[in-house]
């Protein structure tokens, strides 16, 4: 575990420059299925013949890495510091460890879509941000549970496996409806609130969260219900309900890591919005990309939320 840090290195600079040996010899675009070089591709960024067929909206995932490398820096010399304040996310342990690992790989993942369009390359993307955005609810479950850091561990790698597979086979949406990434924001925020004000009636009323947070996407409560078909996955916002039965036993600070961290993705979510074909800032030919933006402003929210989960205070353990 102490030479976690030198091996993360040494392996992203590996990716990439196997990357680039196997892309000038032709061998990740085998199985390409995107745009034809010289159009427009989906996320606004001429496609490219060379080596990566969105240069900037490749390129710019290096920030996941540096951000994920940053965060295993920190955590390999907190034992340096005198007084820090002990809990999960300081020092290098399995799950401060993981949150910086996928934080990494949302790097390698995302370049591998943009620089490949393959499907396989669509896959690891979207394996990328799902192993990032489950962290965060399931670990607020396993703090609510009560959980042991080995059944967290258990819990969160037989969802990883279980989607990668399903999403591998069955596409998308796992062949029922399901989109495992959009939903888990939603639960992050519903069991984020929960954290904050638990109590045995909002356990129940937590849910209810969950239509606000679809509202900001677009997504409104009179479009739901008038098609409860295709919105089923709704009842699941119900699902820290069910887990978190008991008040969390440590506090977070969320003034500035947390607000901060939102209000970085969420401007960089509108950000994403203008990177499609036809939008007034798309401009195909320029390397300042609107998808390019959002890599780096999401790369520094997930800095944001790392800091913040290291504002965790034991102190409240024993009811003090």
């Amino acid at each position: 575990m102490e030479k976690i840090y030198p091996v993360a290195i040494v392996v992203s600079i590996l990716f990439i420059f196997i990357y680039m040996i196997l892309a000038s010899l032709g061998v990740v675009f085998y199985y390409e299925s995107g745009e034809a070089i010289g159009a427009i591709s989906s996320w606004c960024e001429r496609v490219s013949g060379g080596i990566f067929r969105e240069p900037a909206n490749t390129i710019s995932n290096i920030g996941f890495m540096i951000a994920g490398l940053l965060m295993l820096n920190v955590l390999s010399t907190d034992h340096k510091i005198d007084n820090l304040q002990n809990n999960t996310f300081t020092g290098l342990n399995a799950i401060s460890v993981l949150y910086a690992l996928t934080v990494i790989y949302l790097g390698p993942g995302s370049w591998l879509m943009h620089a490949t369009h393959t499907g396989w390359g669509g896959w690891a993307d979207n394996l990328s941000m799902v192993m990032y955005i489950i962290f965060p609810w399931l670990y607020n479950l396993k703090e609510m549970g009560r959980w042991s850091s080995v059944r967290f561990l258990q819990v969160y790698f037989l969802i990883v496996l279980l989607y990668a597979i399903s999403r591998w086979f069955l596409g998308g949406r796992l062949g029922i409806g399901l989109d495992l990434f959009g939903l888990s924001i939603g639960l992050w925020v519903i069991s984020e609130t929960l954290f904050k004000f638990w109590s045995p009636s909002f356990r129940w009323l937590s849910g209810f969260v969950g239509f606000f947070v679809a509202a900001v996407f677009g997504i409104f409560p009179q479009e739901i219900f008038s098609d409860l078909n295709e919105y089923w996955w709704v009842i699941l916002f119900w699902l820290p309900a069910i887990f978190a039965k008991k008040a969390p036993q440590i506090r977070r600070e969320y003034s500035p890591w947390f607000f901060l961290g939102m209000f970085s993705y969420m401007a960089a979510f509108a950000i994403w919005l203008q990177g499609y074909p036809e939008t007034p800032f798309c401009k195909p030919d320029s390397w300042i990309q609107p998808h390019a933006i959002w890599h780096l402003m999401t790369a520094f929210s997930t800095w944001c939320f790392f800091k913040f989960f290291r504002t965790e205070n034991k102190s409240f353990e024993n009811g003090v």
